[in-house]
């Protein structure tokens, strides 16, 4: 999975065939963060602009070239023969003269990036994206170096973005950007999306102790990098992580009898019932209901596992158990929407509807998109007899799920919010 700081995997392939031999994109893990270093080539789906037709007279001369011109060619033999400082200038200097020249600005971010200067080299990849919107490369690495910068919000948007351009259609791209997309979910609070975006490995069986440790993080709900970690929470969340990863890779026997060995070292640990619980909720609904118990017998604070204690009793049409654990965690999380959207749908199963409208539509606040919400809002709305509003709710259903909208919330995400 990891590749060496050394190692230029591939050329950049881009649109221009004149382009083909230039470009070398590279991405990866830095030594100072502890992480294996890599560098993979990133394969580019739309790169530079059209080049410009050269005159095909042979009988006139050439006309003298141009001092951008000049620059260019000086900047493009730097380059290419590892001077890296003198390349940058070169190209900084050519950039003055031509700042709309794609080409310039992505030769001079890969610079910037290869020589660590992460800022500068944001900077390169922004003006390169100002020109060339759609290039998954650039987006990618730009994204990397945002990480570096410790800037993660915007460094996940980014990587986010660059997968769904394509930047992960090479196997080698996919498993730095997917890991890197796990970790920065992680570090951010979104645990349930992190254990999503870790599955990628799962189901291609590609583990390592490193991978398995980050797991474990996001299982366990610990908003930290694995090199962040001391030694005693290494342990714990690498056999959590592997528990995790069993389950997530579709061996359920073999990750349960990891969790289990896993509760014999640990048995407090905090978040390992919910998380568990959350994995075996799309298959086992009765064991995943069990397992919020434990956690909320172990941490009764725990607000995030009481919503989903709740949902999973509404869904096994129990709303008046519900309805406690979802004041709970209502009560407990204003913010997390899965809370507010479990406490609103109990009020109405158990006949307050007038109360679930107040709470459904503080969920709609905190998570506009959410299906689920507006579904729930309808039924309370024509139950209370404001069909304008219903007919409204019911009309939002029906394009949200004409536009593949994200999953209920049981199964899917639990919003930025979730953090323990």
């Amino acid at each position: 999975m990891v590749r060496s700081r050394s190692e230029h995997v591939s050329d950049l392939r881009r649109e221009q065939p004149a382009v083909l031999s230039e470009a070398r994109a590279v991405i990866g893990w830095r030594s100072q963060n502890r992480y294996r270093a890599a560098r993979i080539a990133l394969a580019a789906l739309a790169v530079v602009g059209p080049l410009a037709a050269q005159s095909a007279s042979q009988s006139t001369p050439p006309p003298a070239p141009t001092a951008f011109d000049q620059l260019t060619a000086d900047a493009g033999a730097a380059r290419q023969s590892g001077d890296v400082a003198r390349a940058s200038e070169l190209y900084t200097k050519a950039l003055q003269i031509n700042p709309s020249w794609p080409d310039g600005w992505w030769y001079l971010g890969q610079l910037r990036y290869s020589a660590d200067d992460y800022a500068q080299a944001v900077d390169a990849f922004t003006h390169y994206l100002n020109l060339v919107p759609s290039a998954a490369p650039a987006t990618a690495l730009r994204g990397l170096c945002e990480f570096e910068l410790g800037e993660y919000e915007p460094s996940l948007r980014d990587v986010q973005r660059a997968l769904a351009l394509g930047a992960a259609d090479d196997p080698r791209n996919a498993q730095i950007l997917r890991y890197h997309e796990g970790l920065l979910l992680t570090k951010l609070g979104r645990f349930e999306q992190a254990l999503t975006a870790y599955g990628y490995f799962a189901h291609q069986h590609i583990s390592n102790d490193e991978l398995l440790t980050a797991v474990g993080l996001a299982t366990l709900r610990i908003p930290q990098f694995p090199k962040d970690i001391d030694a005693s929470q290494r342990e714990m969340s690498a056999l959590a992580g592997n528990a995790a990863f069993l389950l997530l890779s579709g061996d359920q026997p073999a990750g349960t009898q990891a969790f289990q060995t896993f509760f014999q070292r640990y048995p407090a640990a905090a978040n390992a019932h919910y998380s568990w619980g959350y994995l075996l909720y799309p298959t086992d609904q009765d064991a995943a209901i069990a397992e919020f118990r434990k956690e909320a017998a172990l941490d009764p604070d725990n607000s995030i596992d009481h919503a989903m204690l709740a949902w999973a009793l509404l869904m096994e049409n129990s709303p008046a158990e519900a309805l406690p654990e979802a004041k709970k965690a209502a009560e407990e999380a204003p913010a997390l929407p899965m809370a507010q959207l479990s406490f609103g749908r109990a009020l109405l199963e158990t006949g307050d509807a007038k109360s679930a409208i107040t709470r459904l539509e503080n969920a709609l606040k905190l998570d506009p998109q959410n299906l689920e919400i507006h579904i729930a809002l309808a039924r309370s709305y024509s139950v209370t007899g404001r069909e304008e509003d219903a007919q409204r709710e019911r009309l939002l259903c029906l394009q949200m799920t004409s536009q593949s909208s994200k999953p209920a919330p049981a199964m899917g995400q639990q919003g930025a919010a979730s953090a323990q």
